[in-house]
């Protein structure tokens, strides 16, 4: 998915299938995943869309830490508060020690998808 500009020039947003729909607004998830890039915590980071029965969907970033670094979820929290507008900001993070990736090196976002669908109570959440 993209954007054309002013200036008649593409910018890819994200790709399709891996839009977050959260009560009605879409949230690319490589804007997220960039953000956190961004803060010195991070080495590594991929965000997915996790059902929710009220929005839809709600954003879970995995990160992976720096080395020798702590990551706090609440820190990230407001790095992205700071960066990115309220709504897109993830409401879980998820420290990892490594990402899911296929042969090629890249992220399998559908393995982090199912690793949130085999939680006990996925997709209940309390009223």
């Amino acid at each position: 998915m993209g954007a054309m500009g002013p200036d008649g020039l593409l910018t890819l947003k994200d790709r399709s299938k891996d839009v977050i729909i959260s009560g009605g607004s879409n949230i690319y998830p490589r804007e997220v995943e960039e953000t956190l890039l961004r803060h010195a915590t991070v080495r590594e980071a991929a965000v997915v869309g996790r059902r929710h029965p009220e929005w839809g969907e709600e954003v879970v970033a995995f990160v992976v830490a720096d080395d020798g670094a702590h990551v706090d979820p609440a820190v990230l929290d407001a790095h992205c508060c700071d960066q990115i507008a309220r709504f897109k900001r993830p409401r879980q993070y998820r420290v990892v020690a490594a990402l899911p990736k296929n042969n090629y090196g890249k992220v399998t976002k559908t393995t982090l998808r199912d690793w949130l669908a085999a939680e006990p109570g996925a997709g209940v959440h309390p009223g």
